[in-house]
């Protein structure tokens, strides 16, 4: 199964990041190839990306469900594809390192089913990996963007 980790420290208190990252309003703009989501309920939405992974150049829609809210360290979800056959799910972790300062955690993990998964999931092993770092990384700079003195 093709997945994604990613790790990062932020300047921010673990309220602050809760804060923000308990609305996914906040965040799912900085995620890679985002086009638009549409939230159904607090825990399911639809996600719009623009896929541009060698062979797949498409718009790709997820459904995301929400399976724990875990404030203030923890969301996790799952995802299916709507449009194409695409299953698999990650989380958010957020850890207290002081007071002042929280490690951030992403995961991602993929998996095209189908005809052509086999071909796809070998494409995915290497773009997962990256699309979870750059979210990462995009949330933590907007975090700290936003919580400057």
């Amino acid at each position: 199964m093709p997945s994604g980790m990613h790790q990062v420290e932020v300047g921010v208190p673990i309220n602050k990041v809760w804060n923000f990252i308990k609305d996914m309003d906040n965040w799912a703009p900085l995620i890679p190839g985002y086009i638009h989501h549409q939230k159904f309920t607090k825990r399911q939405s639809t996600w719009e990306f623009y896929s541009d992974i060698g062979i797949l150049k498409k718009k790709v829609s997820l459904m995301i469900n929400i399976k724990e809210w875990n404030e203030p360290t923890k969301v996790s979800f799952t995802l299916q594809g709507v449009n194409e056959k695409f299953s698999g799910g990650g989380y958010y972790l957020a850890e207290a390192i002081d007071k002042n300062k929280t490690r951030m955690t992403g995961f991602l993990d993929m998996t095209a089913e189908g005809p052509m998964g086999f071909m796809i999931n070998g494409v995915l092993n290497s773009y997962i990996p990256k699309i979870t770092e750059e979210m990462v990384i995009a949330i933590s700079t907007k975090l700290e963007e936003l919580n400057r003195f």
